[in-house]
């Protein structure tokens, strides 16, 4: 099945019965967030055009700290139900600090995100592997 036609299929479904969609947690906690660590970033504004992107796509969740701070801002990608069927899983992206990785990330999200489309390969820049404890409490929360 080609990306085009796994796009045209997940789209609709969760834009006209808002079933399960990507969820995108965004840390803006005691590092991320912050213009201690970030200095040159309104954090705020990146927040807002990142909910302002996804609108009606994803779920776009602000959280407090996801104890990944030396690689602040740290932004998840959880896949949505069926991009989890499909072998997607969460995606952490530390140092999101340039509005260009925000428009990368939200893009892809908006083709379907993890398990359903192909990320833009300067997102690899961005992936890390958080420790297995970090995994779980962002799973529990």
């Amino acid at each position: 099945m080609s990306r085009r036609s796994r796009r045209d299929r997940t789209a609709a479904p969760s834009q006209a019965t808002g079933g399960a969609r990507c969820t995108v947690t965004v840390c803006r906690g005691c590092c991320c967030g912050t213009t201690a660590k970030v200095p040159r970033l309104d954090h705020e504004a990146q927040l807002t055009e990142v909910r302002s992107a996804l609108a009606g796509v994803a779920t776009v969740r602000r959280t407090d700290c996801l104890d990944a701070c030396e690689r602040a801002n740290v932004i998840v990608i959880q896949p949505s139900a069926e991009g989890r069927k499909a072998g997607g899983r969460p995606v952490w992206l530390g140092q999101v600090n340039d509005p260009g990785a925000v428009a990368d990330i939200t893009a892809w999200v908006r083709e379907g995100g993890p398990g359903l489309a192909e990320p833009p390969g300067v997102l690899d820049l961005y992936a890390f592997q958080p420790s297995r404890r970090v995994r779980a409490e962002l799973h529990d929360a």
